[in-house]
């Protein structure tokens, strides 16, 4: 295919996402009732989905325990999600200087920067909201979070805003609607997923793109790169702080839910579409399946 049926297609797909976002798009500042109080008894994130059910130190806890540790884990990935949001819009704004201003694909980008902020926005309230408090990066965290934008370009653009985004949006897909959960919360997560869908698709064309014009090379390089996040997310969805302040052992904690297999099967399930992608694009090498199955995500 020729660059300028490739720039025709980026422009379709573009201009399909820009109508999409005309059509149903959220200012959480209102489409959240934010005065609402919270209800006795349900849980911030549902018990299946959390780290250390099935348990044995689980099954010792009071149901207020658990409830508690639901406040922190949701309050540790909301967190995480603020983190990867605003690298995203970091890479996507260095993208940007390079692109043509007037055209189609660079006004969605600029659409999605825009929900990504009112999504980080969202987080950050709903932290609040829920009486937890956020969790804040380590230097060494924070030094990694400010050189990766610079890193992320061309296809590992791409592949990085949808490891970042498609685990989380598959498991938030799972539970929105579950009884338990926190009215804020499942309303939360409906406008998360609606908007992201769109972030989603253009990512994935965005791949599929670069790796038909792209070098051999490439395709080697991001699909090598990529299993970092395997080991990463495994590390950040079993932060130790979030034990800890759920008033658990959080070495104890975090051994059991490396262990849990209940644990495990979440993460299969978060990663298995964008590892069926990754894999249809030729760009799932065995160091990165390594990786990911090290993470517990294979």
């Amino acid at each position: 295919m020729s660059q300028r049926s490739h720039t025709i297609d980026r422009e379709e797909v573009a201009g399909r996402l820009l109508a999409g976002s005309v059509k149903r798009s959220y200012a959480p500042v209102v489409d959240i009732d934010w005065d609402a109080p919270l209800e006795d008894g349900k849980y911030f994130l549902p018990p299946q989905v959390l780290s250390l059910w099935g348990t044995e130190m689980w099954d010792a806890m009071s149901e207020a325990q658990r409830i508690e540790l639901s406040r922190q884990e949701s309050a540790n990935i909301l967190s995480v999600g603020i983190w990867f949001e605003n690298i995203l819009n970091q890479a996507l704004l260095r993208a940007l200087l390079h692109n043509d201003p007037s055209s189609l694909h660079t006004r969605y980008m600029l659409t999605e920067m825009g929900d990504e902020c009112r999504h980080m926005t969202m987080f950050g309230r709903a932290i609040e909201q829920m009486g937890a408090k956020p969790f804040q990066l380590r230097w060494y965290q924070a030094v990694v979070v400010n050189v990766l934008p610079r890193t992320f370009r061309g296809t590992m653009l791409w592949v990085a805003a949808l490891i970042g985004e498609e685990i989380f949006d598959a498991t938030q897909r799972r539970v929105l609607e579950d009884p338990q959960l926190q009215p804020m919360i499942s309303r939360l997560m409906r406008i998360h997923v609606t908007e992201e869908s769109r972030h989603i698709r253009f990512a994935r064309e965005g791949v599929r793109r670069r790796v038909a014009e792209g070098h051999r090379i490439d395709r080697m390089w991001v699909g090598t790169l990529q299993g970092i996040g395997g080991p990463l997310f495994q590390r950040l969805f079993t932060n130790p702080v979030m034990y800890e302040r759920a008033g658990l052992d959080p070495k104890e904690a975090r051994r059991q839910a490396l262990a849990n297999p209940n644990f495990r099967e979440n993460q299969r399930r978060g990663f298995e579409s964008l590892a069926a992608f990754l894999e249809e694009n030729g760009l799932m090498r065995a160091t990165s399946r390594a990786l990911w199955r090290r993470g517990g995500f294979l």
